[in-house]
Formats: structure tokens, sequence, C-alpha cells
């Protein structure tokens, strides 16, 4: 299975070393799922405007490819100003509705303040739910006081959350592989 490790900002680095903590969780836990990061800093965005996808750049074609074939997403995302970064809910519109249906998804995100913790809540399931995913139910949420020098966690108990999501992800990837991914719904 194809699991990518989405970075969802293109500035910053504490979001990005979340996202290897949690792979070095799965890769003890499992080490046959094909672990990849993708970060969207890596790519050259276009607004996002409903035209047909190869209408934009080969950088988003390539993304949408990626997010398309992958079996599985660890999905990490700074909040801003009460929000998921613009870049992030920009990759998601390009997305067809049914790109990551029934597909594991976990979360992992870090703000400056503990309340912006609700922003996965209120906007970032929401989406989730929208494209039908399998969301794990323990979200890992980070703040600034959980990082030491060199944005190395330092915080014993967000590594334990982030074990602990790790676990019920990769049980959440092999429950996907036997579900089916067709639907019974309309196209």
């Amino acid at each position: 299975m194809k699991i990518l490790l989405i970075d969802g900002t293109i500035i910053g680095s504490k979001t990005g070393a979340i996202l290897e903590q949690v792979k070095v969780y799965i890769q003890e836990l499992n080490g046959a799922l094909e672990l990849e990061v993708l970060k969207l800093a890596d790519y050259k965005h276009q607004f996002v405007d409903g035209r047909p996808l190869g209408e934009y750049n080969a950088d988003m074609q390539k993304l949408v490819h990626k997010i398309e074939e992958a079996d599985g997403y660890i999905l990490a995302t700074p909040i801003f100003q009460g929000s998921i970064p613009g870049v992030l809910k920009n990759a998601f519109d390009m997305l067809h509705p049914r790109a990551m249906r029934y597909k594991p998804v976990s979360i992992v995100a870090n703000g400056g303040t503990y309340q912006h913790h609700l922003v996965i809540e209120n906007q970032l399931k929401p989406i989730l739910d929208y494209f039908r995913c399998l969301v794990t139910p323990n979200y890992v949420y980070t703040h600034t006081s959980h990082f030491g020098e060199g944005n190395v966690i330092v915080d014993e108990d967000v590594h334990d959350r982030l074990r602990e999501l790790a676990r019920v992800f990769v049980h959440y990837a092999e429950m996907g592989k036997i579900l089916s991914k067709e639907t019974i719904d309309l196209p």
C-alpha cells in the first residue's frame, strides 16, 4: 500500500517534523507500507477555478495524480489565522469527489494557540467527510511549546499520541485494503 504523508503548507518546518516522526512510528509497526512524504512546497501552484485538470500546469496535474494513486494519507497542516492554509484547500479543490473515497486518513496539525485544534473538527474533518475518507478518530494537535530546538518534539505525551495515531492508522490501512472503492450511488 502506498501512503502519502502530506505536508499541507508551503512555509515553516514544524509540520514536516511531525510528519517525519509519524513516519518513523508507522514504519516500526508495518514496514511493508510504502511511505512517501509529499510537500506542497515542492509544487508550483495555480488557483483552482473549475477548469478541467488538463488545463492546469504539470505540477498541479502531478499533485492530483499522486493523491489519486495513493491508498491512504497522513495529512499534516499548520493552522493559520484560525484556518487551514489556502494552498491545502486549493489542493483539495483540484480533486474529484471520489479521489480519496474509503481511503484511510489520519490528521496531525500544529498551531500557536491551544484553541486552534478546533479547526480540525470544524474545517478539515468536514472536507474529508465530503470525500468519504476513513478518518481515524484520533488526531494529534501540537502547540509551539511541544517543540524544542530544531523543531524536535520534546513532549512525551505528544510522542505517545503520535504512536497511538500510527497504530490506529495501520489498522485503518488494513481495513481500507478490503473495502471496495466502488460506489452504489449515482455518478
